[in-house]
């Protein structure tokens, strides 16, 4: 693959990286396989829906299998496979046989439909897209029909769980293991999906290096040992639940990982009390509706000793209820799928760990905090985030137009958010500068939603944005000009029309407003910061929405 579809580090940068001992020159698969040698027998994942508790030595044996199953199908190294599974055990084995071969998942979420999925089909020429069969009453199988009339370069969809129907059932797949060459640790693992501020997402790029630094960086901080019991309550395949320190540092510390089904206190309760669980992460609504629920609740949920919280900014308010409803200590956590993550610290006080976003993994993270001139604030002074670092991408993957955009000449990533520093080193969040929507720790790009709104042959113009929420902490309001003599227009209309185009249901607009004319600022462009105050102003009046 050329450095151009997948921009990498500086040789200087990397030789850094690996003589500070932050690049261990391992792979995944290497890593499992280490795991497995030193206690094959412990519990390494456990589906409570599926009745499933694999051991290492059967996560690395189904690896493998799968792994053979997958070369004979011509799957091989370098090749891109959407991967789009809810947390069930098959996920690990699906990832993990892939990291065998070289081949790179293309983490989707279960949420996304027809339209994302067949971007990423597309733009990364997948050979083989991998789904259940079924899922929160959605039927991935038609989701998949539809992708393999559209994309030419899908040649298998792998059907991980129910009925496989036309597709071919993932258990079918296994063959006796065979010899083959792994990647090496500076290769691809995977494609991420970045949240985005325009269009579609863009993926990113994360070597085996890399993102293993940041797996056992994060465990050194999250205190995540042999002992540990992660609860994926999250998609699996977020970058948050994966990796902060997630199922994959979990799992590179011996530890256990249970899949959590649904996200709620009466689903996850009763898997922290049977199961020990001892850490989980959760974006800010649900930290909400875990602490509301926590203090009636008849489970015994003592065995947490960490929540972390992230993926949106955590009111101050709201993470000063997290020890007292539900006994454990708050991990603050602020990051990005592209790189940068900081935490706040478990002997941090009490303070400190309720009023900041914490403060990086790695003493060669670089954080640098500008103005709209790139140059550098004081201390205490707000301004856009500046990044680069062992872990942080130096590009997204065959997005060269991009890449000029949000990355500096000299390797820094525009991070598109607003913060202030302390004295400790420690991150305030203060906003973003992007035109982004953070809804309940799922971003959506405005613009995404915007062309698909334009689409319907009665809308003239389509601007998205912000509106606050006090339990997603934003939603997407939808403002829309109709064109001349449309005709009269229903919100709930736009609405089925955008979710029809398979648009993600998280980024179907919460709210429509039809309006005759957008604001404008001196040089005649649309003041979506207008937009966003008037939104704003709309819910604070709002008595109910």
């Amino acid at each position: 693959m050329s450095t151009d579809a997948a921009p990498t580090w500086p040789a200087e940068f990397a030789a850094r990286y690996r003589a500070a001992g932050w690049w261990r020159g391992e792979t995944f698969g290497e890593m499992l396989r280490q795991r497995t040698a030193d206690h094959p027998d412990r519990v390494a994942i456990v589906d409570p829906v599926a009745g499933s508790r694999w051991t290492y030595a059967d996560l690395d044996r189904r690896a493998d299998r799968l792994a053979a199953g997958f070369l004979a199908r011509g799957i091989t190294k370098g090749d891109r496979v959407v991967v789009q599974l809810p947390n069930i055990a098959e996920f690990f084995e699906v990832i993990f046989a892939l990291f065998r071969i070289g081949a790179l998942p293309v983490f989707a979420l279960p949420a996304h439909r027809e339209s994302e999925i067949t971007y990423f089909c597309e733009f990364t020429e997948a050979v083989a897209y991998v789904i259940a069969a079924e899922h929160g009453g959605y039927d991935y199988r038609v989701l998949a029909s539809k992708t393999l009339a559209q994309v030419g370069t899908v040649r298998h969809v792998f059907v991980a769980q129910g009925d496989s129907g036309e597709f071919e059932a993932l258990s079918e797949v296994a063959e006796e293991p065979v010899g083959h060459g792994g990647p090496r640790p500076d290769d691809l693992a995977f494609l991420q999906l970045s949240g985005g501020s325009t269009g579609v997402p863009k993926l990113i790029p994360r070597t085996h290096d890399d993102y293993i630094y940041s797996l056992w960086g994060s465990n050194d901080i999250c205190a995540v040992g042999e002992r540990s019991v992660y609860l994926c309550v999250l998609p699996a395949a977020h970058n948050f639940p994966l990796s902060s320190p997630g199922s994959l540092g979990t799992l590179y510390a011996g530890g256990r990982v249970v899949l959590c089904p649904q996200p709620s206190p009466e689903v996850a309760f009763p898997l922290i009390e049977r199961e020990g669980v001892t850490i989980t992460g959760l974006v800010p609504p649900l930290a909400l509706l875990w602490t509301e629920a926590a203090p009636s609740t008849v489970h015994d949920i003592s065995s947490l000793d960490v929540l972390l919280v992230g993926g949106a900014k955590f009111s101050e308010e709201a993470a000063r209820r997290v020890r007292p409803a539900l006994g454990c200590t708050l991990q603050q956590v602020f990051g990005m799928a592209e790189g940068l993550v900081n935490y706040t610290r478990l002997d941090d006080p009490v303070e400190m760990i309720v009023t900041t976003q914490g403060r990086p993994i790695s003493p060669d993270d670089e954080v640098l905090v500008v103005d709209d001139e790139d140059r550098e604030v004081a201390p205490g002074e707000t301004g856009h985030l500046l990044t680069r670092g062992p872990y942080t991408i130096r590009g997204y993957w065959n997005a060269p137009e991009h890449n000029a955009r949000s990355f500096t000449e000299d390797g820094f990533y525009r991070t598109g958010d607003i913060v202030r520093t302390t004295a400790t080193g420690h991150i305030v969040v203060e906003g973003r500068a992007k035109d982004q929507i953070n809804r309940g720790g799922e971003k959506i790009a405005a613009e995404e939603v915007e062309n698909h709104i334009l689409a319907h042959p009665a809308v003239h113009d389509a601007n998205v944005v912000a509106e606050p929420d006090p339990y997603l902490g934003e939603r997407v309001c939808a403002y829309v000009i109709l064109r001349s003599g449309a005709g009269p227009l229903k919100a709930v209309a736009v609405k089925r029309f955008v979710r029809e185009r398979g648009l993600a249901a998280y980024k179907v607009p919460d709210r429509v407003e039809f309006v005759d004319a957008f604001p404008q600022t001196g040089v005649g462009k649309v003041s979506k910061k207008d937009l966003r105050n008037a939104a704003a102003r709309t819910t604070s009046s709002s008595p109910s929405h």
